[in-house]
């Protein structure tokens, strides 16, 4: 079957998104969803939102008071096919990945199994890497922390990001490569630089302090708690798209399915559905309650963003409302999740990528929110 123009796309959206297919559905009968007019005004935002960007699909979940209120998909899964979007297609969740591989390491640490403050690199450090004397700032100096804080010194996420460089090189290779060619440019501790390469670390230390996959822990500790079965490690090409996960549509010359997905695991690996990332959302709130995945002192600490970057905690970004987030971007491949200080939560994905999708899928969120004025976002 021929790929559909945009044109097209956006005509048989046009005629799909009034109709009650949209897989729109209100949840848990003593929370508050939405009224029919209020869903109106949803239908609206998002088809105003796809037309204007051009997205294929979006998907969204609502939560509040630790329940789910809403839920609906609008649009395609795949434009090629026309397959319908629904709530239980599953995306590519790029960084939102990151808070879970955080509350990971947070669990060790309550456990007892590590510390904050441990060393990563060299003489009685937690990976076997980088142990020789190396030209610039020491390796040895830089702790679980600074990678969480993304203030190891180096790494940053541009042209030079190693996660998208070597694709055909493992974990291990890859980390080898890197410290060998890129070290650090700072010492750590005195400079933010968003790090791919650093939740990367993250992962391979859960692997050395747990002797199990990165996946597997998180999957046994971080989403089994919440009662999530299907979220798993995205592959990378079309031909690994797994059953019920949307197809993601390059723009501007975008190729979603050269990259090797798979070793992005600890920063930008994870395939979910709106829902499920709720689902964690609401078991990670810092209330303290008997089903929390994390204490709260540990919470505390795990927003407790850095004199480096007041705006970005361990793994979170966070302001002083407070609310907490993480948004994520990949080719093919926008999102966000967001907790509010008001009880309030969501995640919202879109299977493209664009100039500036990113901030109006966050900015999309809070209309969608406001639209229903019960949910007092």
């Amino acid at each position: 079957m021929k790929p559909m123009s945009r044109r097209r796309c956006l005509r048989q959206l046009a005629l799909a998104l009034p109709a009650a297919g949209l897989a729109r559905q209100a949840m848990a009968a003593e929370t508050p969803g939405p009224t029919a007019a209020e869903a109106g005004a949803i239908d609206r935002i998002a088809r105003t939102f796809l037309q204007d960007h051009g997205a294929p699909g979006l998907s969204v979940a609502f939560a509040r008071g630790g329940k789910p209120v809403f839920q609906a998909a609008f649009g395609l899964a795949d434009e090629a096919a026309g397959e319908p979007l629904t709530p239980d297609h599953r995306f590519r969740i790029a960084s939102i990945s990151k808070p879970l591989t955080a509350v990971g390491i947070f669990l060790l640490v309550e456990s007892g199994k590590l510390k904050l403050d441990d060393k990563v690199f060299g003489p009685g450090g937690l990976l076997p890497f980088g142990r020789e004397k190396k030209d610039g700032p020491e390796l040895g100096g830089i702790t679980v922390h600074h990678l969480l804080t993304h203030t190891a010194g180096g790494w940053q996420n541009d042209r030079t990001d190693p996660m998208f460089r070597h694709p055909e090189l493992g974990h291990a290779e890859l980390i080898e490569r890197t410290l060998r060619e890129q070290p650090p440019e700072k010492p750590p501790g005195e400079r933010y630089a968003y790090s791919n390469f650093g939740y990367c670390l993250l992962g391979r230390v859960i692997e050395k302090v747990t002797g199990k996959p990165y996946a597997d822990f998180i999957r046994d500790s971080v989403l089994a708690p919440c009662g999530i079965a299907r979220m798993e490690i995205a592959g990378n090409t079309l031909a690994d798209r797994v059953p019920g996960e949307v197809v993601y549509h390059g723009r501007n010359g975008e190729d979603p399915y050269r990259m090797n997905v798979r070793r992005m695991d600890a920063h930008g690996g994870w395939l979910a559905s709106p829902a499920e990332v709720v689902k964690f959302l609401v078991r990670c709130d810092g209330e303290g309650d008997a089903g929390d995945l994390i204490r709260k002192d540990g919470f505390k600490r795990m927003m407790t963003a850095t004199r480096a970057n007041p705006g970005y905690a361990c793994g979170w970004s966070v302001n002083a409302v407070p609310n907490r987030w993480h948004g994520g971007s990949l080719p093919g491949t926008s999102t966000i999740a967001v907790q509010t200080a008001r009880g309030l939560c969501w995640a919202g994905f879109a299977n493209s990528r664009s100039k500036d999708l990113g901030n109006a899928l966050d900015r999309l969120m809070w209309d969608l929110a406001k639209a229903v004025p019960a949910w007092n976002a």
